[in-house]
């Protein structure tokens, strides 16, 4: 199985440092939904893993967060795309719960549920929090510089081997083009 795991603000959709709180604050980023399509066509699997503190803060409920996901997805359909499955965190950072990022417990739960380890499997972000979970599970990090990513290039120190592309389309385009 091909898969692809992507975070999804900044990644997919623009970020906001109010949270995305409401389906109608959900806006894709240009050219996000085609290249999850295009991933999808060429027979990648696509899983979102994200930190969704929000639900701790009371800035949304599981509700409001299943209406962000459905109106990804009814978006998504319209360029023929999918995605397979929504994991996310909804802890706020001083729980310190094993499924935040930079943690990896959403990984493993995923490796564990699909049967599947993660080596190599490719997790798309803009923060070094998703950097810094995908290797500890051996997944391959790769950063785009829309959302944080960026400020993530300038002010961190990356590892050597990690792939930095402008925008999830470049991501499709180097994933496809293996």
């Amino acid at each position: 199985m091909k898969l692809v795991l992507l975070d999804r603000d900044g990644v997919i959709n623009e970020d906001s440092t109010e949270y995305i709180k409401s389906a109608s604050e959900w806006k894709a980023i240009p050219g996000s939904l085609e290249a999850i399509a295009r991933l999808c066509q060429n027979g990648y699997r696509i899983i979102v893993v994200s930190n969704q503190a929000g639900i701790a803060r009371k800035k949304l409920d599981v509700i409001d967060l299943n209406d962000i996901h459905r109106k990804m997805l009814d978006h998504l359909a319209q360029f023929g795309g999918t995605i397979d499955a929504f994991f996310f965190c909804p802890h706020d950072p001083k729980e310190h719960c094993d499924c935040r990022k930079p943690k990896a417990g959403l990984l493993k739960e995923i490796s564990e549920r699909l049967h599947i380890p993660m080596d190599e499997v490719p997790f798309v972000g803009d923060k070094m929090s998703d950097i810094q979970a995908a290797i500890e599970v051996g997944a391959r990090p790769i950063l785009v510089k829309t959302g944080y990513g960026e400020e993530t290039q300038k002010n961190e120190e990356l590892p050597g081997d990690i792939h930095v592309f402008a925008n999830l389309a470049e991501v499709a385009d180097y994933l496809i083009g293996q």
